[in-house]
Formats: C-alpha cells, sequence, structure tokens
C-alpha cells in the first residue's frame, strides 16, 4: 500500500521539470542552474514557472518539493541549500531562516482553506458550508489532515478548528474534529492527501483552495471568519494558537491570514541565477502563470529585508 501510494503523489505532480526534485548535491551544472525548494502546495504552479524560465534562458532548473517546516530544517539542520526556497507560511523565514541562513524574503501570494473532497467521499451529496462540521464528525467519514509539525497546512487546519468553535459556539467542537483524523490518516504535506483523496481512500480534507483548484476538486468555502483568507480579520484570526513541537522546543503558530513567502538563501549555489528566476516569476509574467494555476499572487510582491537585490524590486513594475 505504501509503494501505491507513492506513485499516487507522483502522478498528483506531473511531470517533472528537468531532473525535478533531485537533491542539490545531485546537480552538476554550473552557473546556470536553479535549485528550487518549494512547498508541496506550489509545486505544480512553481513548476510550470521554471518551465517557461527554463525555455526561455536554458537554464537548468532542479525542483525539490516538501512540507515548509521540513524544506527550512534542510537548509538549517541538513545544510542542503538551494537557490530559490517558496514556503507556504512567510513566517517560517523570520522563525527558521532569517537572519543566518536567509537575510530577506518577498510575501508573493495569499491563500485560504477550504473542505476538498469528491463525488465518492461520503457525504458528497448533503454536505454544505452550513452543515461541514457535522459531516466531519460523522463516524463513517475519513478525515484526513496533514502533519503540523511538518507543514504549515497542517496548524493552519487545527487552527481553523479552533477558530470554528468560537464562531459556532459549540464547546469542546475543536478537539473533536481533530480527534477524527486518525495517526494513520496524518501526511506530511498537502500533495500526499490530495492523491490519497483523489485515489477514495479519504472523504474530505481541510486545505488550500489553491489546491482543491488545481487538481480539480470539489470543494467548499468555509466562513470568511474562520478561513484564514481575509487581512481584514487579523485580529479574529489571531485568537486561535496552536502549539506545534519540534525536536528541542516548542513554536506557537498563532492564526493569521495566509501568506506565501519565497526568498534566495545566504549560501546559495547559484545565487545571481535564483535571483533571475525570482525577477522571473515576481514579475508581470510569472504572476500570470502563477495565477493561471489558482495561485492567489498579490498585486505587487512585498520585500522584506534590506539586502533585496535590485533586479528583485525591479519586479514589482
Amino acid at each position: 500500500m505504501r509503494f501505491v501510494r507513492f506513485v499516487a503523489v507522483l502522478a498528483l505532480l506531473g511531470p517533472s521539470v528537468p531532473s525535478a526534485n533531485a537533491a542539490p548535491s545531485d546537480a552538476r551544472a554550473g552557473s546556470d542552474t536553479v535549485v528550487v525548494f518549494t512547498a508541496a502546495s506550489l509545486a505544480v504552479p512553481i513548476r510550470a514557472a521554471l518551465d517557461t524560465f527554463a525555455r526561455r534562458t536554458g537554464t537548468v532548473v532542479l525542483q525539490e518539493n516538501g512540507a515548509s517546516l521540513e524544506l527550512a530544517r534542510r537548509i538549517t539542520d541538513l545544510h542542503r541549500v538551494p537557490d530559490v526556497v517558496a514556503l507556504a507560511d512567510e513566517e517560517v523565514f523570520p522563525r527558521l531562516l532569517v537572519p543566518r541562513a536567509a537575510s530577506w524574503y518577498a510575501r508573493f501570494a495569499r491563500n485560504r482553506m477550504v473542505l476538498a473532497y469528491t463525488d465518492r467521499s461520503v457525504g458528497a451529496a448533503r454536505v454544505s458550508a452550513a452543515n461541514w462540521y457535522r459531516e466531519l464528525l460523522r463516524p463513517d467519514v475519513r478525515v484526513g489532515r496533514s502533519d503540523p509539525t511538518l507543514a504549515p497546512v497542517g496548524y493552519r487546519t487545527l487552527a481553523v478548528y479552533r477558530l470554528a468553535e468560537r464562531y459556532y459556539r459549540m464547546a469542546g467542537l475543536a478537539a473533536r474534529l481533530e480527534a477524527r483524523t486518525a495517526p494513520e490518516l496524518i501526511r506530511p504535506n498537502a500533495s500526499e492527501l490530495v492523491a490519497l483523496l483523489q485515489a477514495g481512500e479519504l472523504d474530505y480534507i481541510v486545505d488550500y483552495e489553491s489546491l482543491a483548484r488545481a487538481n480539480h476538486l470539489r470543494y467548499i468555502r468555509l466562513p470568511a471568519e474562520i478561513d484564514l483568507g481575509d487581512p481584514a480579520r487579523m485580529t479574529q484570526y489571531a485568537r486561535a494558537s496552536v502549539r506545534v513541537p519540534r525536536r528541542t522546543d516548542t513554536l506557537t503558530y498563532t492564526g493569521a491570514p495566509i501568506v506565501y513567502g519565497i526568498g534566495v538563501p545566504r549560501a546559495a549555489p547559484h545565487p545571481a541565477a535564483g535571483a533571475r528566476f525570482l525577477a522571473f516569476l515576481l514579475g508581470p509574467e510569472g504572476r500570470a502563470l502563477l495565477g493561471a494555476h489558482a495561485v492567489d499572487v498579490l498585486p505587487q510582491p512585498e520585500f522584506i529585508g534590506d539586502s533585496v537585490p535590485a533586479a528583485l524590486r525591479r519586479a514589482r513594475r
């Protein structure tokens, strides 16, 4: 079964870019190489941009996908450093990468949480925005979620449950929803959950709208008060917090509007090529490509840090 699920994940990600998912240490090309670490929920959109960039420039592009917290740990703990790292939570940069592993990053996209399912899901004909949490509590329903110690979507799912408890005024709802996912249905990242959902091994997942749209899943939009998608509701989202254990300590995630971050690490092996790819990705054409793949791109990237290359600042034009 493990082999079947692995094949399903590869099928979900689709055809690879040249040497896609190869580790940086496997790269043999010179300065015209870009190694990109990509959050799983961004894998397909970033690959589309890499394909276009490679055709346009002749650059060799290598892509490695995974859960955002795990990608950050590969950089800080394993010292496997890419040229570009794109993460599903921009807060991972200041918490884990800045200032030692990176000196700057850019906010470039938003998202929101939805309830995703398929035509084969138990209760597919009756689930709605009004009763979604009741459907998840049914004993015959299989609910999957991402590991909060590895992926931002994992702790965001738990934040949605906590906000739902307040919104619906149902004491204990968050704990009951959290308990609906058996340990074996907690997966490292969003892409693997989508593969299991499409294979009929899950009925529902609370995940990103962009992922649901990109994979042609059915989905229900949750109330704006709980979906982490409205920048104007920052104070309301902050009422939910999730403690995420790490190897030596604990991180506390406070609910916030979902924002994606991207940057070039300090020790990038090909920093100039990485900056060129980012200038393309954050420019008008790159943002249009991301938008075509269901990514809610910001009108202009927002840079944080004092050492952003000039070519990248021009990408906002």
